[in-house]
């Protein structure tokens, strides 16, 4: 299979769904592994794709839109010919005026590879659905995997997370350059169809530009998560989670608060110090 081929297949695929079991796809895929321009054509389809489905979903569904369909059907009322096609024309233009913006957007955040886009991608991975690359409990296997997909390895997790409960991992690709996703949960009920519900995204320090950013975690709402990025040994950590900064569970605020170098004495720490309540104990222990 060649690239062209590889983009025809792939014009089919849609990130996070069991299409990548299918063996074309498949093959299209691992060859995206190899080959850099097919993997950057990739990751904009997939962002294309990404874009349209949330823009969609905030087409509002108009009051009383399902009873009349009900009343229409059982009175055997039809629209009229020129109704239809008023509604379908329409359709047709808010699909292709998507579908035309959704590139321009995507050049210009991908354009700008600062900590701001790098981070808003990332959240937008964890949030749309993602399949992932090995599903273990086991932080052992993931960093071997990583490594055998070229992926950073060498990173160090905080001693909270070193306790958590990870559930696999995946690669991404941002800017031609490869991320390392690792799953967690934190103890919290998940919703259904769910397998996560905190991710650390690993990616060199050189691949973000004009960050500014420490060894001090810096704390912000990201799409519908809530964030923690620090630099640690040449690397860019992004941990998320979902909440909102600072509404965000005292479970999930002292996992931010076991971070290296975060003081104890802090504002945030004080703020999320666990008080007896249920949840992994891993979290405890500051």
């Amino acid at each position: 299979m060649n690239r062209d081929e590889a983009k025809n297949i792939l014009l089919l695929y849609r990130h996070g769904t069991p299409d990548a079991g299918d063996p074309q796809i498949a093959e299209a895929l691992e060859l995206a592994k190899h080959d850099l321009e097919l993997a950057r054509w990739l990751e904009a389809h997939c962002a294309r794709q990404f874009v349209l489905r949330e823009k969609l979903r905030q087409i509002p569904v108009p009051a009383g839109l399902k009873e009349q369909i009900i009343s229409e059907q059982a009175a055997g009322e039809r629209m009229k010919s020129w109704q239809k096609l008023v509604l379908a024309g329409g359709a047709v233009a808010l699909v292709a005026l998507l579908v035309f913006l959704s590139p321009f957007r995507f050049t210009q955040r991908t354009d700008e590879a600062t900590l701001g886009v790098y981070a808003d991608e990332m959240a937008s991975v964890a949030l749309r659905g993602y399949g992932m690359d090995l599903a273990t409990n086991d932080l052992v296997q993931i960093k071997a995997y990583l490594a055998q997909m070229q992926a950073p390895a060498d990173y160090r997790l905080p001693v909270a997370l070193q306790k958590a409960v990870a559930t696999g991992c995946a690669v991404e690709n941002w800017q031609a350059t490869k991320v390392s996703m690792i799953c967690f949960r934190t103890g919290k009920p998940l919703a259904p169809g769910q397998q996560n519900d905190l991710w650390l995204f690993v990616v060199d320090r050189a691949a973000v530009k004009a960050a500014d950013i420490s060894a001090v975690p810096q704390i912000a709402n990201v799409n519908r998560l809530v964030t923690a990025a620090w630099t640690q040994g040449g690397k860019i950590y992004l941990l998320g989670t979902t909440g909102d900064w600072p509404t965000t569970s005292i479970v999930t605020c002292t996992a931010f608060a076991g971070i290296k170098k975060l003081s104890r004495n802090s504002e945030l720490v004080s703020n999320c110090r666990p008080k007896r309540m249920g949840g992994p104990t891993w979290l405890v222990g500051l």
